[in-house]
């Protein structure tokens, strides 16, 4: 299926190219999301009559997005949730979950423009890309912790999820003392 592209889309073209592309593609997505046109000589006549236009509308979005871009760039949101001692999370941080905490903290993104290629799992620090416009792209940090004392010292840089780790040999020594300030405990 050969289609006319109405915005730049990512590994494909630019606004106004003909691409190819197979037709589950060009009819689920592309069409369906207004990103093209079938490329038949009556929709190329109408897109080069509104191309002007187009781009302009383009443009404008560009620019608001340009400047969304500037304030949440290296932004950093906390998400806090429930995780076992090995900092794996009982449940998973989604494109949702960011999205809601980057709209709380005064910033307006979609969960269409927050790209995850799985769902967070693990408790730390993640840099998640945040896709404003076709062109325009930022990255935010996400801090995943149980408690925003812990979100902290993540930030600062603390592992919260190494283990203290103890040598049994000094562990038995700590034991065998403690009994002996008991007083008479025989063993």
């Amino acid at each position: 299926m050969e289609v006319i592209l109405l915005e730049r889309v990512a590994k494909l073209g630019q606004m106004g190219e003909i691409v190819k592309v197979r037709d589950g593609f060009g009819r689920n997505y592309l069409l369906a999301r207004g990103k093209a046109l079938r490329a038949t000589e009556e929709n190329k006549k109408r897109f080069e009559s509104q191309k002007l236009e187009l781009e302009t509308r383009n443009l404008e979005l560009k620019s608001e997005a340009d400047a969304v871009a500037e304030r949440l760039d290296g932004q950093s949101v906390v998400i806090l949730r429930q995780s076992g001692e090995s900092g794996v999370l009982y449940g998973s941080v989604s494109t949702r979950d960011i999205a809601e905490a980057l709209v709380a903290d005064g910033f307006k993104v979609a969960r269409s423009q927050v790209t995850l290629n799985t769902p967070i799992k693990t408790l730390g620090l993640h840099t998640v890309p945040v896709v404003l416009h076709p062109e325009v792209s930022v990255t935010v940090t996400v801090n995943i912790a149980r408690s925003a004392e812990e979100a902290q010292r993540q930030a600062a840089g603390e592992n919260v999820t190494a283990r203290e780790e103890f040598d049994l040999d000094d562990l038995g020594l700590e034991v065998g003392a403690a009994l002996a300030e008991a007083g008479d405990v025989e063993l």
